[in-house]
């Protein structure tokens, strides 16, 4: 029989105007790693470990959770055709293919897509916007994953 309650700890509070020092001389007396961080409202305004101290102090701490790659959200392919997962920001759409997408309504190149399709597109489908055109490569039965963009030629530029 296995009792958690046997493990478990009381969560440790500091307020978000707590100093760094403090709060690494805090851990180290009660051999804690991490606190909850809350605001004068008595609210949780997020969480905080020894890590995060001492990488305030030292700068940057790899460990084996540093090692993962953020993955390629754009690239470009032989001829032209640009694959764009849905998350990239449209700053970066617009930087990378010369567009000139508004992020003043969405912050990704899916959430403009998907409200030009006014449906959750399927893969296969396809809109055009603009100069470019949108193909759906990867969807699942939440949100579009993938497209691939082509530059039209038929399109007035600008």
């Amino acid at each position: 029989h296995f009792d958690i309650r046997a493990i478990l700890r009381p969560a440790v509070l500091i307020p978000e105007s707590m100093r760094l020092n403090v709060l690494l001389e805090e851990f180290r007396l009660t051999r804690n790693h991490m606190a909850l961080v809350v605001n004068e409202y008595g609210g949780v305004a997020g969480l905080v470990t020894i890590e995060d101290v001492l990488e305030e102090i030292v700068g940057e701490i790899d460990d084996e959770h540093d090692d993962e790659v953020e993955p390629e959200l754009m690239h470009q392919q032989p001829g032209g055709d640009w694959l764009v997962s849905a998350l990239t920001p449209i700053e970066d759409f617009n930087e990378h293919t010369g567009a000139a997408f508004s992020d003043e309504e969405y912050d990704t190149v899916g959430g403009v897509v998907t409200s030009e399709f006014g449906h959750l597109p399927e893969v296969g489908e396809q809109v055009a916007i603009g100069e470019y055109l949108f193909h759906v490569t990867a969807a699942d039965d939440r949100r579009v994953q993938q497209f691939r963009v082509t530059r039209r030629s038929d399109a007035p530029a600008g």
